[in-house]
C-alpha cells in the first residue's frame, strides 16, 4: 500500500440518503431476515424454486434423498430405546395433567410424525412435557374440575393446544422468533426449577394413596392438603413408590457414571411399570389401597376436530392458557435442540422449528393429542442412543401405534404411584443447581431473576413466577438502555488505544482533554440520563482539574464507536450539550460516528454547528488535534487552525503527539530508541518552534507505507516555523 493511500485525511463519510421505502425494506429484512432465507431462491428456475421451498417447509425433502441403511439401524436403535420412554412418559404427563392416560400415549404417536416431516432437529424427540402438563392442570382447573366434568376438561385441554399451536406457527412464519428470546437463560433455569419442585409436591398424592388433593400449586396449599389427610395416607404406597423411585435414581446414576449405559436409564420407567404391574397383579395389591390406572381404551386416536370448542364460555381461559404453554414449550423445545445441534456441529433454524412445533400441535389438537414439545430427558436419550435423523421420531411412533392397537390393556394394573415415581425421578433432573451456583457466581442480577421465578412459581403459583421472571427480565433490559455505561477514557502508553480507565489502571488521561464513552443508542428512554451524566462528568474533571492545579479542561471528545442509531431526542441531548460546553468556553469534538448516527446528525444540521472539522475517524485522531491546538496556538495567539487545508490537518495530527506516535512508529519498524542501536536510516528533519525552548522532531525516515511522505512532513515543519516549504 502506497503514499497515496494516507497522504489525504479521512473525513468521516457521510452515507447518502435512500428512498424511505427502500430503508424501511432494509431495516425490515434485517430485522425478520437476519439469515436471509432467501438466497437460495435467487438465478433459479419456477420448478427448483417451487422444490427448494417444499424443502424448506418439508426439510425431510432435503435430507430422505441422501439417507442411507446406516442412518436407518442408528435410527432404530435410538427409536425403540425413546419409545421405552414415551410410553410410560406420556401416561404419567397425561396424568399429571388430569387428562385420561390415553392422551399421553396419543400424544406420542401423531405429534412424532409431523415433526419428522418438518423439524430441523436430527436429535429432538418429541412427546409430553411435565411443566405444560403442570401449567394445563393449574390454569384450566381454576375454570372447571376434571372431576367433576371430564368431558369440558378434556375439551378445554385440546383447544388450548390448538391456540398454542396457532401461536407457534404464527411466530415462525411471522419471523417473530426473537419473542422467545425474552425469557433468559436465567428465567427459564429459575422457572423450570420451581415448575419441577411443584410437581415432586403434587406426586405426594400418589406416593401417599390420596384419593383427594388439592389443584393449586403453591407449597402452603400441597402441604395443607397433605397434612391434613394423614389418616388417609397408605403404607403400602408409601413403600411401593420409594422403592420405585429408589430403582429410578440408582440407575440415572449409574448411567451419569457410565455413558455407554444410557440404555439403563432410558428403559428404567418402562421396566418399572412391567414389574410395577406384575407386582400388583399377583398380590392382588388393588384391595390394599394401591390405586391403578385402569381400562385404557384401545386403538389409534380418534378424530377430534368436533371436540375443540371455540364457543364456550371459558373459551379466553383455553387462549391464554395456549400462548402461555406455547411459549414455554418453544423455549424449552429450541433450547434442547441448540444444544444437541452444538455437540454435533450442525444448525437449526429456530423460525423452522416454530412452524414445526406449531403445526404437530395443530395436528394432534384434531387427533386427541394434548401439548407436544422436545422434552430434555427423552432427546437426551435419543441424543446417547446414537440417532442420525428425525426417523427415530419415526420409529418411536411406531412403536406407540403398535401400543396403542395391541399393548394397552397390559397397562391396566399399572400402579399410579409407579408414575409418580417416574416424574419425581425425571422432574429431578430438571431442578439445574449447578446452573444457579454458577449464576451465582458470574452475574448476581440474573441470579436473582432465576431465584425471583424459582420462589414466585413455587409460593404463588406457575403463571405468577413466570409473570415475575419475565416482568424483572424486562427491567433489566429497561435499565440497561434507560442507564447505558459512559465512562473516561485514557492513553494506553506508547500506544494510540484509548481505553477506560477503570479497566486499565495504567491508561493516562490527557491533559486538556475529556474523553468520554457512550456505550449504548441513544434514544428517548436515555437522551435526558446522558445529558446530565455528561454534564457532570464535564463539572467532576472541572474540579479535579482546578483542585489538582494542571491544565484546565479545555476540550470534551465523545467516543461515539458503540452507539448504533439515535432518535430525535438524542439529536436534541447533543444539542443541549454544545450549549453546556459551549458555556463552560470548551470545544466539543465527535470520534468515530456511526452510520445512522451520522446521517441523523447532519440531516439535523448539527454538523454544520458543531464543524465538520471537529469530527475525527478515530479518538486518537481527536486527540492528536487537540494537543496541537493546545501546545501550539495556546502559546502563539495569532496561530490559526485553518480547516481548508486539509492534507495539512492531517499532517498536523500525525505529528502533535510527538512523544506518543514517534514511539509507536519506531516501534513498529523496529527503530531502536533512547539506549539502542544507532538507527539506519536517515536522520530526521528537525524545526524549532520560535515561541518555545522546545525542539519538534518528526520521526525517523519512514518506509514507503508510511502515513505521511516527506512532503507532508517538510509541509508540517515549515506550518510550525511559518514558513512556505
Amino acid at each position: 500500500m502506497g503514499n497515496a493511500d494516507y497522504e489525504c485525511p479521512r473525513r468521516v463519510s457521510i452515507p447518502p440518503s435512500k428512498p424511505f421505502f427502500n430503508s424501511l425494506k432494509s431495516g425490515l429484512k434485517e430485522t425478520l431476515f437476519p439469515d436471509d432465507p432467501f438466497r437460495q431462491f435467487k438465478n433459479q428456475s419456477a420448478s427448483r424454486k417451487l422444490l427448494l421451498g417444499l424443502q424448506y417447509f418439508v426439510p425431510i425433502l432435503e435430507w430422505a434423498p441422501r439417507y442411507t441403511f446406516e442412518f436407518f439401524k442408528s435410527d432404530l436403535l435410538a427409536g425403540i430405546t425413546i419409545a421405552s420412554l414415551a410410553v410410560p412418559q406420556g401416561i404419567s404427563y397425561a396424568n399429571l395433567a388430569n387428562l385420561p392416560p390415553i392422551l399421553g400415549l396419543y400424544s406420542s404417536f401423531v405429534p412424532p410424525l409431523v415433526y419428522a416431516m418438518m423439524g430441523s432437529s436430527k436429535d429432538l424427540a418429541v412427546g409430553t412435557v411435565a411443566v405444560g402438563s403442570l401449567l394445563i392442570s393449574s390454569m384450566l382447573g381454576k375454570e372447571v374440575n376434571p372431576n367433576e366434568n371430564p368431558k369440558l376438561y378434556v375439551q378445554l385441554a385440546l383447544t388450548a393446544t390448538f391456540f398454542a399451536g396457532v401461536f407457534q406457527a404464527s411466530l415462525g412464519f411471522l419471523r417473530l422468533g426473537f419473542v422467545v428470546d425474552f425469557l433468559s437463560h436465567a428465567t427459564i433455569v429459575g422457572f423450570m426449577g420451581g415448575a419441577a419442585t411443584v410437581v415432586c409436591l403434587q406426586q405426594l398424592k400418589g406416593i401417599l394413596g390420596l384419593v383427594r388433593f388439592t389443584h393449586a400449586t403453591d407449597l402452603q396449599s400441597v402441604m395443607r392438603s397433605v397434612f391434613s389427610q394423614t389418616n388417609q395416607w397408605r403404607w403400602e404406597s408409601g413403600v411401593l413408590g420409594c422403592c420405585f423411585l429408589l430403582f429410578l435414581l440408582l440407575t440415572r446414576y449409574f448411567s451419569k457414571k457410565k455413558a455407554t449405559f444410557f440404555w439403563i436409564n432410558a428403559m428404567a420407567p418402562l421396566t418399572s411399570v412391567i414389574l410395577g404391574s406384575v407386582l400388583v397383579y399377583f398380590t392382588d395389591a388393588e384391595r390394599h389401597g394401591v390405586q391403578v390406572i385402569g381400562q385404557l381404551k384401545k386403538g389409534l386416536n380418534p378424530p377430534s376436530l368436533s371436540e375443540l370448542d371455540f364457543g364456550s364460555p371459558y373459551l379466553m381461559t383455553a387462549v391464554k392458557t395456549g400462548v402461555i404453554i406455547g411459549v414455554i414449550a418453544l423455549a424449552e423445545g429450541i433450547a434442547v435442540g441448540r444444544s444437541f445441534a452444538m455437540f454435533k456441529n450442525y444448525h437449526i433454524d429456530g423460525n423452522k422449528e416454530m412452524v414445526a412445533f406449531g403445526m404437530m400441535n395443530i395436528a394432534g389438537s384434531c387427533t386427541s393429542c394434548y401439548l407436544t414439545a422436545g422434552p430434555f430427558s427423552r432427546s437426551a436419550v435419543n441424543f446417547n442412543a446414537g440417532c442420525k435423523t428425525a426417523v427415530s421420531n419415526i420409529v418411536m411412533a411406531t412403536a406407540v401405534m403398535i401400543t396403542l392397537l395391541f399393548l394397552t390393556p397390559l397397562f391396566h394394573y399399572t400402579p399410579l404411584v409407579v408414575l409418580s415415581s417416574i416424574i419425581i425421578a425425571a422432574m429431578l433432573g430438571l431442578i439445574d443447581y449447578e446452573a444457579v451456583i454458577h449464576l451465582w457466581k458470574l452475574d448476581k442480577f440474573d441470579f436473582i431473576v432465576c431465584m425471583s421465578a424459582y420462589i414466585g412459581v413455587v409460593f404463588g403459583s406457575v403463571e405468577i413466577g413466570l409473570v415475575i421472571a419475565v416482568t424483572i427480565s424486562l427491567l433489566r433490559v429497561l435499565l440497561s438502555v434507560a442507564r447505558p455505561r459512559t465512562f473516561v477514557l485514557g492513553n494506553i502508553p506508547n500506544s494510540l488505544t484509548y481505553r477506560s480507565i477503570d479497566q486499565y489502571p495504567v491508561a493516562k488521561s490527557v491533559p486538556g482533554v475529556l474523553i468520554l464513552h457512550i456505550d449504548a443508542p441513544i434514544y428517548f428512554a436515555n437522551a435526558s440520563y446522558l445529558r446530565e451524566r455528561i454534564s457532570r462528568w464535564i463539572y467532576e474533571e472541572e474540579e479535579k482539574l482546578k483542585i489538582s492545579g494542571e491544565t484546565g479542561l479545555q476540550y470534551v471528545i465523545l467516543d461515539m464507536s458503540s452507539v448504533g442509531s439515535i432518535d430525535t431526542s438524542g439529536i436534541s441531548m447533543f444539542e443541549e450539550i454544545k450549549k453546556v460546553v459551549d458555556r463552560r468556553g470548551l470545544k466539543l469534538l465527535l470520534a468515530n460516528p456511526r452510520s445512522e448516527v451520522i446521517k441523523k446528525l447532519n440531516n439535523s444540521k448539527f454538523i454544520e454547528h458543531i464543524g465538520q472539522e471537529w469530527i475525527y475517524l478515530t479518538v486518537a485522531e481527536a486527540v492528536a488535534a487537540c494537543n496541537f491546538m493546545l501546545h501550539t496556538c495556546k502559546s502563539n495567539p495569532e496561530v490559526e487552525y485553518n480547516s481548508q487545508d486539509d492534507n495539512l490537518l492531517f499532517a498536523v495530527l500525525i505529528l502533535s503527539q510527538v512523544t506518543t506516535e514517534a514511539r509507536f512508529i519506531r516501534m513498529m519498524m523496529g527503530v531502536k530508541g533512547r539506549g539502542g542501536n544507532p538507527r539506519p536510516t536517515p536522520s530526521p528533519p528537525t524545526g524549532k518552534d520560535p515561541d518555545e525552548d522546545t525542539y519538534i522532531t518528526a520521526p525517523a525516515a519512514l518506509p514507503s507505507s508510511s502515513l505521511v511522505s516527506n512532503y507532508w512532513m517538510q509541509k508540517v515543519l515549515a506550518g510550525l516555523q511559518g514558513r512556505k516549504p
